[in-house]
């Protein structure tokens, strides 16, 4: 009987592992037709399995360019299960079949330059010129808490679009000697984060970003994924937020996937497989 694992989950937050594969069709043609469908039912069952686990997600990807035929994006609590599925899909489709290209491993987490009740509060008192402890004021620090609530829930324990276009690249701050992130101030940072988060709320409604940190986990310091219904809308707010302080000067990006979310029978056909 296998000895049981204790589980490794987080103190905050879920595990989130993108996966990146070439497909080697020399490999996959090695197998006859039996095998061949008998690998397709058997990734079919497991893509399925994981997506009926506890708090776990995981999407399909037909990779748009020639840098991966096929892409993952998994997010589950117990780094367990984690490497355990990661391991299972790359021997999914037979042996050798499934070349890694590229993975990322990133937790979900909180945003560290969110809005504070005391911040939110002058708000109410300055701009919309209501008395502390009014009726009034009492019911904006309500409606503050419950969207905060609401803000930060969605950020640790996601719950991900089947929008079609996924964008993932992966970003850090910069630690030069002309230009050092981590050496401003927590108030400085806070106020050029606030800008760069205003550029982002101006794609509400067409973009979904998933923001996951990865410092000390993966080789940068944050995963960002993207999820749209078009193309325009990743290449507009990417672009828009070069000239924003906070990426024109502070920030280096990696290596960009876009992916499409398919059905499985569409992404074996899409595959050719």
């Amino acid at each position: 009987m296998p000895h049981e694992l204790p589980t490794v989950v987080p103190e905050l937050g879920w595990h989130c592992l993108h996966l990146f594969y070439r497909v080697e069709h020399s490999q996959w043609q090695l197998l006859n037709t039996a095998e061949r469908g008998a690998a397709k039912v058997g990734f079919s069952a497991l893509v399925q399995e994981v997506r009926a686990m506890e708090s776990t997600q995981l999407l399909t990807l037909s990779v748009v360019t020639p840098k991966a035929d096929l892409g993952f994006m998994l997010i589950t609590p117990d780094l367990q299960s984690a490497n355990r599925i990661e391991k299972q899909l790359s021997a999914s489709l037979g042996a050798d079949v499934l070349t890694p290209v590229y993975s990322y491993l990133s937790l979900t987490e909180e945003s560290e330059y969110a809005t504070t009740d005391a911040e939110y509060a002058k708000t109410l008192e300055n701009e919309q010129k209501l008395a502390v402890g009014s009726p009034e004021f009492e019911q904006g620090m309500k409606s503050f808490h419950e969207r905060m609530a609401k803000y930060r829930h969605e950020r640790v324990y996601p719950s991900l679009p089947d929008w079609p276009v996924v964008c993932f690249y992966n970003m850090s701050k910069r630690r030069g000697e002309q230009r050092n992130w981590y050496a401003l101030g927590h108030d400085e940072r806070r106020r050029l984060m606030a800008g760069h988060a205003a550029v982002g709320r101006r794609f509400a409604g067409k973009i979904k970003q998933l923001i996951t940190g990865s410092a000390g986990l993966d080789d940068a310091e944050w995963g960002v994924t993207l999820f749209a219904h078009d193309t325009f809308q990743i290449k507009k707010i990417v672009y828009e937020m070069r000239f924003d302080e906070v990426s024109a000067v502070y920030a280096d990006f990696g290596e960009f996937f876009i992916g499409l979310q398919l059905p499985l029978d569409e992404l074996f056909r899409r595959l050719q497989l």
